[in-house]
C-alpha cells in the first residue's frame, strides 16, 4: 500500500522539483563523480510525485505558467 504525501509536502515538492536540473541536462562533464547521484535524485522525486498522482513533466508548468506562455519545456 502506498502513502499519499500532505497537500503542504506534496507542494513543497513540486516547488523543489521544479528548480531541479532535468534529467537530460546533466552531464558528466558538468557534475562529475556526482553525475550518477544527480540523476537518481531526479528519478527518486519524479517517483514520487508519479506515486501522488502528479505529471512529473507539467509540474513546471503548472507553477510557472507565466514563464510557460512563453516557453516549451
Amino acid at each position: 500500500m502506498t502513502q499519499t504525501a500532505s497537500p503542504d509536502v506534496l507542494e513543497a515538492l513540486k516547488i523543489a522539483f521544479s528548480y531541479m536540473p532535468k534529467a537530460g541536462d546533466v552531464s558528466r562533464v558538468e557534475y562529475g563523480v556526482r553525475y550518477q547521484i544527480v540523476q537518481d535524485q531526479i528519478a527518486q522525486v519524479r517517483a514520487a510525485l508519479a506515486q501522488n498522482g502528479l505529471d512529473p513533466d507539467e509540474v513546471y508548468a503548472s507553477l510557472h505558467a507565466e514563464k510557460c506562455a512563453y516557453h516549451t519545456y
